[in-house]
């Protein structure tokens, strides 16, 4: 056994997911970034992004199982069906909330992805989230309240419901890969984005993307998103789904600096500060299990 190897068998659990989902939701935090150079209107955007995603999945899923991939999907069973569904009607519920509401209305309501995960972890899978988990959650969401403060304007019902929505979707995505962690269920997210990027393909302009934009689409589509969504679809079976979903919030508040430094589009003061609470909040919560993790180690 090689040290790296033995150094990773001798992390704790928690610790694992921790590192896993932590790197998959930094890696993805560039994509607004890339979103705003390709240049793209939302739905084709949207199908690109999808079907690069589950070509390379499904690309990747090949060559690791080779003469096995059809047994590795058939052996998701409804577990994988269900989580392919959730995946691919988050990405379209994820367009319709921005094209009928404002961005502000929608990141508040996706805000609220950590409570229904765990309501729904508690309904389920009886894993009863802790008092320290609810003020983690109670302050995350505060700090992202704080974020959008000044932008929250009156959207249109149909906008806040599929914003709501993406926030079920996502709950429930972590939930059930909670429940089904010794699945292999990272097919699943390629099935659920090919399906997404077909069925945006009616109102999509596929054509309509310059040699520069195509650059940034193949950045997102081939490097940013399968390897996030790989490594954040493996979190759960480390982590309960409340915390996969807290974590998810970094992408929230860590995207819109990215644009901030490439595009010089400085944040208001109220993002600062309402990002420095969510940074706070889930680096203290990270910062307090990882301790707790060793000392559990190191305990007869």
């Amino acid at each position: 056994m090689s040290i790296a190897s033995f150094r990773w068998t001798g992390l704790a659990t928690h610790t694992r997911g921790l590192l896993i989902t932590g790197t998959g939701v930094l890696v993805l935090t560039p994509d607004t970034l890339l979103l705003r150079l390709a240049d793209l209107d939302m739905w084709t955007a949207t199908f690109w992004r999808d079907l690069a995603l589950g070509l390379v999945l499904m690309l990747g899923v090949a060559v690791v199982h080779r003469r096995a991939t059809i047994r590795v999907f058939l052996a998701m069973g409804w577990a994988g069906l269900s989580v392919a569904f959730l995946f691919g009607a988050n990405g379209i519920l994820f367009v319709v909330a921005i094209s009928n509401t404002g961005v502000a209305n929608t990141l508040v309501i996706y805000a609220t992805a950590p409570v229904f995960a765990a309501l729904l972890s508690w309904i389920f899978l009886r894993e009863r989230p802790s008092l320290e988990l609810w003020l983690v959650i109670f302050f995350s969401c505060a700090g992202i309240a704080i974020v959008v403060w000044d932008g929250v304007g009156r959207g249109t019902l149909m906008g806040d419901l599929a914003a709501l929505f993406v926030a079920i979707t996502m709950a429930g995505m972590f939930v059930i890969l909670r429940a089904a962690r010794a699945v292999n269920l990272i097919p699943a997210t390629a099935l659920g984005s090919l399906v997404a990027g077909l069925a945006v393909l009616g109102v999509a302009s596929p054509l309509d993307v310059t040699w520069g934009g195509a650059g940034y689409v193949a950045a997102m589509g081939v490097f940013v998103l399968p390897i996030s969504f790989a490594l954040i679809t493996l979190g759960p079976r480390y982590l309960p789904a409340p915390e996969v979903s807290l974590l998810m919030l970094l992408e929230t508040v860590l995207g819109p600096l990215w644009v901030w430094l490439v595009l010089s589009e400085e944040p208001p003061l109220l993002t600062v500060v309402g990002g420095a609470v969510v940074l706070a909040t889930l680096a203290g919560h990270s910062a307090y299990q990882l301790n707790r993790n060793r000392g559990a180690a190191r305990a007869p």
